[in-house]
């Protein structure tokens, strides 16, 4: 085999092939829709295709690492096929991060080049400023890399055997940097058979044509800003609606506008636009899809969106897992509310004792386990996470869940957040679930801390809507009258906000660092609210 779409060989599941394929198909259709500016896949494919052998012609090998530093936008996504089409590894970062967290990941990545958006550029040479080498970087576009591509910034000769130009199937696609709600993110190496079989099983349970349209407002630094419906729409030949952030107005807007038929978002996304004040009149009728991921979903939330008639349904993923994982078929969505749902087509999963590692059959509650051809290669020059993350030839997920009779799985909460109060176990996001149900609540997170006479206690940050009154003793009150006395908090902080990643998930770890350090030998008194009693009986 001599390139991508050859007949034989090793690339019968590489994605470059996948805008050569449409192109030809349906080379008038709208691929992107990237804030009115269009793009059909004639064009993304000419254009990819271009920056692909731009890209051989400068130097840069199978392998090879090219780090973008931007929004979401077509030029990304040009250069996403230009390097499938190329063997080149597309590593994704995060703008919302300072300098000094850019250029650790830029140190572990080892890109041949940097490319960033003009808006960006300031960040990107700061943080390039603070490596050890210089990095080689261009700006996106037809008048950046696509009209001149840099030679590739080479601390290291190339290995003769591995300057080769055909892409295999398990060749790297993507570095995507893990959020790191537990410590340090680290680098999932997805290959582009991983990605294949990921939207190969997305496929099989979402019922995605060409005539559909995808709205897309997860960052692209994120693998959910790929592999949740956007490259599957690029793959069955759909539109994607490109969005640069998130702002619910404008979603409620260009839901009727574009006519988006399938959206993805977080928790916090549609809790923000169901509080939108144009939801309960906003024109929803072509959203036959909805998809909710990155964290469990109240269930009240999830009826508030069943009621305005959208399918509404809970996923489950992991970047490891490329990431899909969970998926709740639509006409399962109000009968198993507040549950992931079951495996997807080509994946794989078990239920594991947490303590002892011994698989559980039936109705069980352990960690969640994953295997199957999504499943990544590892982690970036970290061998020892990637044994520790596939032990036993099962991805670990670190996830608790809960699986009923049935085999519907339901995401309790992350085995480290557990904590056990009295000798039993609390899930922080059950608590939080019942603080978010008071109407003065608008963002809770729990953790456990240290309790002379109950090991551990849960401590409650909370974070009050404007103009509504409230104190400690009203939202422990509220908490006791919907849980188990061991369950409620022993003490609530009123905080103005939570540390979150970027896709919302709240940063336990970073309140209970943050805590940590307040609370040490020394330091300050913490503020808020004196401790109450615990909740014990």
């Amino acid at each position: 085999m001599t390139g991508t779409n050859g007949p034989t060989g090793d690339g019968l599941h590489t994605l470059g092939r996948w805008t050569t394929d449409r192109s030809q198909a349906t080379p008038h259709r709208i691929a992107i829709d990237d804030r009115g500016c269009t793009l059909t896949y004639r064009e993304l494919e000419r254009r990819a295709a271009a920056l692909a052998a731009g890209f051989r012609a400068a130097g840069y090998v199978v392998g090879d690492r090219i780090a973008t530093l931007t929004g979401n936008s077509s030029d990304h996504v040009v250069a996403f096929f230009a390097c499938a089409k190329a063997g080149l590894v597309l590593v994704p970062l995060s703008w919302r991060l300072a300098p000094r967290e850019l250029a650790l990941q830029l140190e572990l990545a080892e890109p041949q080049l940097l490319l960033m958006e003009d808006d960006l550029e300031a960040l990107g040479a700061a943080a390039c400023a603070l490596l050890p080498h210089r990095l080689r970087g261009s700006s996106l576009g037809p008048g950046g890399v696509e009209k001149s591509v840099p030679p590739p910034t080479r601390v290291t000769p190339v290995p003769e055997p591995s300057a080769r130009q055909d892409v295999h199937d398990d060749d790297a696609l993507m570095m995507i940097f893990t959020s790191g709600t537990e410590g340090a993110g680290k680098a999932a190496v997805l290959t582009h058979a991983n990605c294949f079989w990921n939207n190969l099983s997305l496929s099989r349970t979402l019922d995605m044509g060409s005539s559909d349209v995808v709205l897309a407002v997860l960052p692209q630094f994120h693998v959910g800003g790929w592999n949740i419906q956007p490259l599957l729409a690029w793959w069955v030949g759909a539109t994607v609606v490109l969005e640069r952030g998130f702002d619910p107005g404008r979603v409620l807007q260009l839901i009727p506008e574009r006519r988006v038929t399938m959206l993805m978002g977080v928790p916090t996304q549609y809790l923000m636009l169901a509080e939108h004040p144009d939801f309960a009149t906003a024109e929803l009728g072509s959203l036959r899809h909805a998809v909710v991921g990155g964290a469990p979903m109240p269930a009240p939330l999830l009826r508030i969106w069943h009621r305005r008639g959208v399918a509404l349904s809970q996923g489950y993923g992991l970047t490891e897992a490329s990431p899909n994982v969970l998926c709740l078929p639509n006409e399962d969505a109000e009968r198993m509310v507040g549950y992931s749902g079951k495996p997807y087509p080509h994946v794989s999963v078990a239920v594991a004792d947490p303590a002892t590692g011994e698989i559980l059959e039936g109705a069980a509650s352990g960690e969640l386990l994953v295997g199957g051809p999504g499943v990544f290669a590892g982690y970036f020059r970290d061998p020892a996470a990637t044994a520790a993350a596939l032990a036993g030839g099962w991805l670990h997920t670190g996830d608790l869940v809960e699986r009923d009779a049935e085999g519907y799985i339901r995401v309790v909460d992350r085995l480290k957040d557990i904590y056990i109060s009295g000798g039993e176990n609390v899930s922080p996001s059950e608590v939080e679930a019942v603080l978010l149900g008071h109407p003065a609540v608008a963002q809770a997170a729990v953790v456990g801390v240290e309790d002379p006479r109950w090991g551990e206690s849960g401590l409650a940050f909370v974070v009050l809507r404007p103009g509504v009154v409230t104190d400690e003793q009203d939202l422990l009150e509220h908490c006791s009258s919907q849980l188990a006395r061991f369950k409620v908090p022993g003490r609530i902080e009123m905080v103005a906000g939570l540390p979150r990643t970027a896709l919302n998930k709240v940063l336990r770890a970073k309140l209970r660092e943050d805590l940590s350090r307040r609370t040490a030998p020394g330091a300050a008194p913490a503020p808020g609210p004196a401790p109450a009693a615990g909740g014990q009986a």
